[in-house]
């Protein structure tokens, strides 16, 4: 037997570990079962090239409770070590890259939102064990060999009688680690990290019963029998290529991957690269609407199979986290801090490439099925207007499938829309308008005037849509887009033709002030000749101001303070309506007064700004005049 001491200069780096390897004391069992899963699969490359004349068989990595002996035993049939291996790569090699991390990490691995491994996955044992034993057999015909540690430097090793290839690590748990003896507990761990896992994964055994022969008596009994219960799908979807896999097949890893999710995703994009970088996985669009919060951090990061994390930002584009499914690529560096992500040249490649994958599959969906994209853009809007904001490489490549609906359910892209509008939407100054509603009920009135005239008018109603349109009018000069409520439509789109008022100047003074008498002072008056057909009071927002105050509200905006503002309002009067030649002439203060304030509340209920105590005096008000 050897004993010795792991050569290390940090003092007793046994509780340093168990402080400051891993923030989350869980890992222990997906770098176990990794490290298991690695000397596997280096097992089949040697037999594969020649070089361990072995047969490799049907190995699996087989998970033991022993809750009565407070133990662990994680087992697979692998490379196996021979006595000399295990002092270099369990006294030496892993032991100086704990040494290494925690130099570098122990005052801020905590914070610093450090993720995945240091090359030192068997020293994460120590955070839930007192004591860990290897008992290994390599390939080679040498012996095998027992390692043991206590939690301190000295360690133990000596041959063991082990006869069959591989590796077992017991785990003896630690008394404030006893959670993890519990069967449920590691079934849910080995669920959470090693679900697809590459070599098969056991843990316990199922009862499954067998169908009864055709021949069988009536009298017979169906027979049960015992099998492995394996935890994982070693070959999931995306490890596989496109061409293998059908529709049901992406909907079945949809599935697999959200037990919890009823609805089916609306489509999914694949993404298989193996140069400048290694990257395979799965993405897919769940049915979104407009809420830009609830979907993040669905999307899962593995490494070779193993889940490392479903924060993926930094790697995939924000505008994406909203998406569900995998990555997986052994080039994200998964010893860095979360902010040196952003700096990494591999992982900005990485989000390239998403993005650009995510655009061409966009493009791919609409020309290939413009009806089907059509019918689901309200579920998906979110992500691709977020996506335009916030990624150039994006934007540049959207023109060619994002849609702008209108108010009759017609879709159009940008430029179907400019050709479609311009002969009939292009203003006096040579302007192309674009008329657009927020909330189809609450404007009807407005878009039904614009309708009249001939006009489409836009259904956008995103959270983000002013920040999306600024940017579009930025980079389309003679386009601008104007809320269908911002001002009378005459002022909206101005033609070269003036309607005459019925009222003198001086009589537009007179009216002018007669209204300020009456008119709250959130109200900016403004006197309109129009058709006398037309409302005579209509209640505008100004498209500036409102604009400026969503955006405000949703993030930028560029104007300090102006979501607080308190809202302002154009009162437009129609000069050749008869209620205001009529409170014109009316003599009586009371009267007039009456006058005024019902034809402002009617304005304002068409805007659904009449609300509480005054909503209650109008209903009382109106049915008093109709006695």
């Amino acid at each position: 037997m050897t004993t010795g001491k792991i050569n290390v200069s940090v003092e007793n780096i046994f509780p340093l570990i168990k402080k400051f390897l891993y923030s989350d004391h869980e890992i222990f069992l997906r770098e176990l079962v990794s490290n298991g899963t690695d000397a596997t699969l280096k097992l089949k490359h040697l037999i594969s090239i020649g070089e361990a004349k072995v047969e490799y068989g049907n190995p699996v990595i087989e998970i033991k409770v022993d809750k009565e002996g407070k133990k662990i035993h994680i087992i697979d049939q692998g490379l196996g070590m021979t006595a000399d291996e295990v002092e270099k790569y369990i006294n030496q090699v892993a032991f100086s890259g704990a040494e290494e991390f925690l130099d570098k990490y122990k005052d801020s691995a905590k914070d610093s939102g450090i993720i995945g491994h240091f090359g030192l996955g068997f020293y994460s044992a120590f955070m839930v064990a007192e004591k860990v034993e290897i008992i290994t057999k390599s390939y080679k015909d040498e012996p095998a060999a027992h390692w043991t540690c206590d939690g301190s430097p000295e360690f133990t090793l000596e041959p063991a009688d082990k006869t069959s290839r591989g590796t077992e690590i017991i785990l003896h748990i630690a008394e404030d680690s006893l959670e993890f003896l519990e069967d449920s507990k590691i079934s849910g761990l080995l669920n959470k990290y090693n679900k697809f896992m590459p070599v098969p994964i056991k843990f316990g055994t199922r009862t499954e019963t067998l169908p009864k022969p055709e021949d069988a008596p009536e009298d017979y009994v169906n027979e049960t029998v015992e099998i492995d219960n394996i935890i994982n799908n070693p070959t999931p979807a995306w490890t596989k290529q496109p061409s293998e896999l059908s529709d049901e097949d992406y909907k079945n890893f949809y599935r697999e991957l959200y037990p919890m999710q009823f609805e089916d995703p609306l489509f999914n994009i694949h993404l298989n690269v193996d140069y400048p970088f290694n990257l395979t996985g799965i993405l897919y669009f769940p049915k979104l609407g407009s809420d830009m919060q609830i979907q993040k951090d669905k999307i899962q990061l593995y490494q070779n199979q193993v889940y490392v994390t479903d924060n993926v930002e930094g790697i995939v584009p924000e505008f994406l986290t909203m998406l569900k499914g995998v990555i997986d690529s052994p080039d994200i560096p998964l010893n860095v801090s979360r902010s040196g992500l952003q700096a990494d040249g591999a992982v900005k490649k990485i989000s390239n490439y998403i993005t650009r994958k995510v655009a061409d599959k966009l493009k791919a969906l609409f020309n290939e099925n413009r009806a089907d994209f059509e019918q689901k853009w309200n579920d998906i809007k979110i992500v691709l207007e977020y996506g335009m904001l916030s990624e150039d490489k994006f934007y540049e490549k959207a023109g060619a499938f994002v849609l702008y609906p209108t108010v009759d359910d017609t879709y159009f892209t940008l430029e179907e829309l400019k050709e479609k509008l311009k002969e009939n939407q292009t203003d006096k100054d040579g302007k192309l308008v674009i008329l657009y509603a927020g909330n189809k009920d609450a404007q009807h009135s407005y878009i039904e005037t614009a309708k009249e005239k001939g006009y489409e008018v836009l259904l956008l109603d995103s959270p983000i849509i002013s920040h999306l349109i600024q940017k579009i009018e930025g980079d389309n000069s003679g386009l601008t887009f104007v809320r269908v409520d911002s001002d009378h439509i005459d002022n909206l789109i101005k033609k070269e033709e003036n309607t005459i008022s019925k009222l003198s100047d001086e009589e537009k003074e007179t009216l002018k002030t007669s209204l300020e008498t009456y008119i709250p002072k959130a109200y900016s008056v403004q006197l309109e000749a129009m058709d006398s057909q037309a409302a005579p009071f209509i209640i505008t927002q100004p498209e500036f101001m409102r604009r400026m105050k969503e955006m405000s509200q949703s993030g930028g905006g560029g104007m300090f303070g102006m979501g607080n503002m308190p809202e302002m309002y154009n009162l437009i009067v129609n000069t050749n309506s008869d209620l205001a030649t009529n409170i014109l002439n009316t003599e009586d203060k009371t009267h007039q007064e009456h006058l005024v304030k019902q034809a402002l509340d009617l304005a304002k209920l068409s805007q659904n700004l009449l609300k509480g105590e005054a909503l209650t005096a109008f209903v009382k008000r109106s049915f008093e005049m109709i006695k």
